[in-house]
């Protein structure tokens, strides 16, 4: 008899959580694109790492940066991660962003035609090209801060077309309207299974740059320890991703329709970095590069866009929880060479 009554108890208890759990969940609407690069929000959507954290996330999808980040800034999102442009363009004109994580670096590159690469081997050979871009994309800038380094001016001595997304930049390559194109991950193996060539990447261009800074506005910060919880979950997204590959393609193969070779080939690249801090001093030397190409203006000052704490919390937190796992000790020494404000 005791142990019917202890039984019904624990099971009712059982009940009422499973019942009120997701109910009290704090939702969030977070805008991402669907690139292999972001796949660490896929991971954490599929694998419910969200809802270990108590968080009831809807993932909405973008094409580019520049309308994720208008989305965001309109305060139709709760969290976007939308290049590293956008985010300081936008901040640059006074709007009012944090940057509290990131969700991937580097991975862009410059493709041509086979017949254009003889002719097209660096940045120094665009001089009189036509190049198509992604507006506000980082690739974008960083473009145009290697054209400013080869004392090219991007806005008499070339073209440069900002087009919708990597695949329509792709057949405008293509089909020859213009001389070469950048594009980012999966787009850049894309582009080679298709007959391009990749003439250089922005790692070489830029080593170590950030991409797509996870951001939010100053208001979305008030909500108690919320981004604590989600840059949780994106942190055990980046451990399981290099732990459990075929799990992670399962994912990423439900937000971006290509092949499983080509999005494995894509997340797995060494040309993507995955870390998932703000990477502040990475930031910083894209902000001057982005001044000395005259794409934003400089006169706002840019540490206050940086908001660390929540990031540390999550990542202390959960090496607190395993100390002595490898994993948690790595990001924090990340963190700490990279985050010094």
């Amino acid at each position: 008899m005791h142990h019917g009554r202890l039984l019904r108890t624990v099971l009712s208890a059982l009940t009422f959580v499973a019942a009120t759990g997701p109910a009290n969940a704090d939702s969030l609407k977070v805008g991402y694109l669907p690139v292999t690069g972001h796949a660490k929000f896929f991971v954490a959507k599929e694998h419910g790492l969200f809802k270990q954290e108590g968080l009831d996330v809807e993932l909405i999808e973008f094409q580019n940066s520049a309308d994720g980040l208008n989305a965001v800034t309109a305060g139709k999102l709760d969290i976007g991660a939308f290049g590293t442009t956008a985010p300081l363009a936008h901040y640059a004109k006074g709007a009012d962003l944090k940057v509290i994580g990131g969700i991937m670096g580097l991975d862009a590159a410059l493709v041509v035609t086979a017949e254009k690469a003889a002719s097209i081997k660096s940045i120094a050979d665009l001089r009189g090209k036509k190049v198509a871009t992604v507006r506000l994309a980082t690739g974008d800038a960083v473009l145009r801060g290697a054209l400013r380094d080869e004392k090219i001016d991007w806005k008499n001595d070339l073209k440069i077309f900002e087009l919708k997304n990597p695949p329509a930049v792709i057949e405008a390559v293509k089909s020859g309207q213009v001389d070469a194109g950048v594009v980012w991950g999966p787009h850049d193996i894309r582009a080679e299974r298709q007959g391009l060539k990749i003439v250089v990447r922005s790692s070489e261009l830029q080593p170590g740059h950030p991409c797509c800074r996870i951001v939010v506005t100053s208001d979305r910060l008030k909500q108690g320890d919320t981004h604590v919880r989600f840059l949780r979950a994106i942190l055990k997204a980046e451990k399981f991703a290099a732990e459990r590959k075929k799990e992670t393609i399962d994912a990423i193969q439900k937000y971006v329709k290509l092949d499983r070779d080509v999005l494995e080939q894509g997340y797995y690249s060494p040309f993507l970095d995955q870390s998932s801090d703000p990477n502040v001093q990475g930031t910083q030397k894209f902000w001057t590069t982005l001044v000395g190409s005259e794409v934003v203006d400089g006169t706002r000052p840019l540490a206050p866009i940086f908001e660390l704490t929540p990031y540390r919390k999550a990542l202390d937190s959960l090496a607190k929880e395993s100390p002595r796992e490898a994993f948690w000790q790595q990001r924090i020494k990340t963190e700490q060479a990279r985050n010094q404000l």
